[in-house]
């Protein structure tokens, strides 16, 4: 099976010992459903986020998850002028035989049929499907967001990683092996993340400076795991970010609290590693 960007030594990171979210944050995932309840009252902000330029944008779902949780978010950038697509193959079950293909022909097509780069957009497990596809296909991609991706800290950082290995049946230590996860892309990428998250340790989810590519940034939010990718302060800073044009006459620009009334309030200041 073919894999995604390798590197045969992955650097230690400085939070190999990186403990998961405490059984008090897990217990505050059952808040998810009230975060997409938010979404109704706060449409008529998340109306104003700017509007898009049409181009695809690729959303992968998290572990155990499928399409269905990503339409909300989907049908939202749609009313922002986007083309949006789901992964289309079901459950995401880890890189199981055949899917790492799949997902780099669905990058290829779209970019084909679109006659431009794509924007991929991952939440949790979606997201390291994003970043390495970005990382294999630099030219086909435009940009990377992440929602509660655990890219920078060890699998034991999550309270996930055992259902990893249960869906997928894999280990996922010899998975994390074959790649260098807290390398940055090579294309513009944000991370979004939330202190709260119950599963995923929030420093297992920053982005460091990177040397290659300096348009990454982390971006806070206050949000559930389970939520995040249903949260209104979520979607709108994914709307903010894949607004972003890039080019000579328009370079690229960190995130900036909007000034709307309310909104700047529910993201918390800026987090620089």
């Amino acid at each position: 099976m073919s894999q995604f960007h390798t590197k045969a030594t992955i650097p230690d990171s400085p939070d190999s010992d990186l403990p998961p979210p405490s059984l008090s944050l897990l217990a505050l995932e059952l808040r998810a459903p009230w975060e997409f309840g938010a979404v109704l009252p706060a449409w008529p902000v998340l109306q104003r986020a700017p509007l898009g330029d049409g181009h695809t944008v690729i959303v992968f779902p998290g572990l155990t998850a499928g399409d269905a949780t990503t339409l909300p978010l989907r049908r939202y950038l749609e009313s922002r002028n986007y083309t949006t697509q789901g992964w289309g193959q079901g459950l995401n079950l880890g890189p199981r035989e055949g899917v790492l293909e799949r997902v780099k022909e669905m990058v290829h097509r779209a970019s084909d049929e679109s006659g431009a780069s794509v924007s991929l957009v991952g939440w949790s497990l979606g997201g390291i499907y994003a970043r390495e596809l970005a990382k294999e296909l630099p030219d086909r991609v435009r940009c990377v967001i992440t929602l509660g991706t655990p890219f920078a800290g060890p699998h034991t950082s999550t309270n996930a990683w055992r259902i990893y290995e249960l869906a997928s049946g894999r280990s996922v230590h010899r998975e994390s092996e074959h790649y260098n996860l807290p390398e940055a892309p090579p294309v513009p990428t944000t991370s979004i993340f939330s202190r709260t998250d119950g599963v995923v340790a929030w420093r297992g989810s920053l982005q460091a400076p990177a040397d290659h590519n300096p348009h990454t940034e982390n971006i806070e939010v206050v949000a559930s795991h389970f939520g995040i990718g249903l949260n209104p302060s979520a979607w709108w800073a994914v709307a903010d970010r894949l607004h972003q044009r890039h080019g000579p006459d328009r370079p690229w620009m960190p995130f900036k609290r909007p000034r709307l009334p309310g909104l700047h309030l529910v993201f918390p200041d800026p987090y620089r590693p």
